[in-house]
């Protein structure tokens, strides 16, 4: 063998493992921030079913995790907190990462004001 061929054989060794790395941490990015946006829209249709008073808060933090829960999201958990005026929804679940270093992690939260029905 060449010394040539010896050198870039050498440089792939050394190139593959790089961009290998870089598919993957490229794609575990995505799923991180495809999970932030389900939690996102999760808590803005809890906190809108909420707001517009179309049921109770059980139904509303229900839904939340049905989307939740259809968006990828792993064990999300849905809290309502109601306050003079406003309601707000903290969505909090687990992005299913390939290598997961403990930075699945997301929440989110929406905050809306509470349509009032009648005089």
């Amino acid at each position: 063998m060449s010394e040539r061929g010896v050198s870039e054989s050498t440089q792939w060794a050394m190139l593959v493992p790089v961009l290998m790395l870089t598919v993957l941490g490229t794609i575990q990015a995505g799923v991180w921030l495809h999970g932030r946006n389900v939690a996102s829209q999760a808590a803005t249709a809890a906190a809108e079913h909420v707001a517009w008073d179309r049921g109770s808060d059980s139904d509303a933090a229900a839904m939340g995790r049905r989307i939740a829960g259809a968006g990828g999201l792993v064990g999300a958990d849905v809290r309502i907190e109601r306050s003079s005026g406003t309601v707000r929804v903290v969505v909090t679940g687990h992005a299913p990462l390939i290598i997961d270093l403990g930075l699945g992690n997301v929440t989110e939260h929406a905050v809306m004001p509470v349509e009032r029905t009648g005089p």
